[in-house]
Order: C-alpha cells, then structure tokens, then sequence
C-alpha cells in the first residue's frame, strides 16, 4: 500500500506543479502489450518512474530502457527514497525530495 500512496504523493506534486505553472502539457503513463510502463509520461519531454524502493537496483529501470529504445522522451528519471541520486544508462535516479526541489525551482 505504501508503494501505491508514495506514487499517489509524487503525481500529485506532478499535477500541482503543472497547474500552477500554467504548463499546458499532458500528464499520462505509457505502457507496452507486454506489461512494460512507466508511471508519468509530461508532454513528449519527461518520463518518470517511481519507486518506493530505498535502494534502486537494475530491476527497477527496466520500463524506462524500454521506453527510452522508443525515443520518445528527451529525460528520463527514477525517484525513489533511495538517498542517493546518480545517473545510469542516461537515467536520473533520485531522491524523492531532490526531485521535487528541482521540480518546483524548474530544473526538471
């Protein structure tokens, strides 16, 4: 339950942040026949993929490699409660907190 309401938390962050911003782009998922998804698509731009997890790991990523063979968005990020932010494979892992910061300063 813990996993659904932390990614309840960080779509709401998503759409206030949108709506505050005036910033008219979609928010949606994607996902693939095969059950491959990632949680919140904005615009064609920004993908995101959340995680409850305190330590991200490879099996966690897998929907955003999936999506980023697609090519169809510019950025790609994990957020998690894992304390540390890194990048692999072109994916910015991070902290829940770092993310929103950087959400609402407008550097997402």
């Amino acid at each position: 339950e813990f996993g659904h309401a932390f990614e309840h938390f960080i779509a709401l962050e998503l759409r206030a942040y949108l709506s505050y911003r005036r910033i008219h782009k979609s928010l949606s998922y994607w996902r693939t026949q095969q059950g491959h998804e990632v949680d919140f698509i904005i615009g064609d731009d920004i993908a995101i993929e959340v995680k409850a997890t305190n330590k991200v790991s490879a099996k966690h990523l897998k929907g955003l490699k999936f999506l980023a063979e697609e090519q169809i968005c510019k950025k790609y990020y994990l957020v998690s409660q894992d304390p540390f932010p890194r990048e692999e494979n072109n994916i910015i892992i991070q902290p829940w907190r770092n993310f929103l910061r950087d959400l609402w300063d407008d550097k997402i």
